[in-house]
């Protein structure tokens, strides 16, 4: 049993007798074998108004995640720097952009507002930017996992492990998790490298997840777990 089990970011958020009501779920959490990374949505909508609270500048740049996802930017490097040492595959994706793709009025969500794609807003952010090798999936939908080639490549290539950072929590994280898991892949989102528009729905979907379907995780644990793959690499 792992004592840290619920040290995260919705304690101060779950009454103790709804903590008491998921101890069923309580295990040991940690990064399983053959892992990648999959980047999920690191793109520059997200990141538009600034470091701001969403709910000041959301009706100038109604995509945007503000200060979360500006205070997801620094674990983030350092999560990607981790699996580049380690050597992991690296996944991101971005949504599909290319007009003559796909059909009208096919959204990931039901928001409304303008029902246009505008190529700028879904490149990857700098701090981000893929690498040769590396592989980015282009989707309509809000899982990774529909209506693209990304379960070819995850057996192709011997992935048995998703690690997942991105946006947004409660929307393309959590479809992606949740599919990746019922595909029969060990999943582990890294707590501070996933964000949300909305704070509340970010720590109730990280515990609804945590406790049902993947392994939540902080960034510390999941970097030295990755340099100890690299250590372990290094002496063979």
């Amino acid at each position: 049993m792992d004592d840290n089990f619920e040290n995260h970011c919705w304690v101060d958020l779950m009454p103790p007798a709804l903590l008491e009501m998921a101890r069923r779920y309580q295990r040991k959490v940690f990064v399983g074998p053959a892992p990648a990374l999959l980047a999920i949505d690191l793109y520059e909508v997200v990141y538009r108004g600034g470091a701001k609270p969403p709910e000041e500048i959301c009706k100038e740049f109604p995509g945007t995640c503000g200060k979360y996802a500006w205070e997801a930017i620094p674990p983030t490097q350092r999560l990607f720097a981790a699996a580049r040492r380690a050597g992991l595959q690296i996944f991101y994706s971005t949504m599909d952009v290319r007009t003559d793709s796909r059909p009208l009025e096919v959204w990931a969500t039901r928001g409304s507002g303008p029902r246009h794609a505008d190529p700028a807003d879904f490149i990857i952010r700098p701090e981000f930017a893929p690498q040769a090798g590396d592989i980015v999936i282009a989707k309509q939908r809000a899982s990774v996992f529909y209506g693209t080639p990304i379960a070819a490549h995850l057996t192709q290539t011997g992935i048995r492990t998703l690690i997942i950072c991105g946006e947004s929590t409660s929307g393309c994280v959590r479809a992606t998790a949740v599919e990746a898991q019922e595909a029969g892949y060990h999943v582990v989102l890294v707590e501070e490298c996933c964000y949300d528009r909305n704070i509340v729905s970010h720590k109730v979907n990280l515990f609804d997840l945590h406790h049902k379907y993947v392994d939540v995780m902080h960034v510390d644990d999941v970097v030295s777990h990755l340099d100890s793959l690299k250590r372990v690499e290094a002496v063979a």
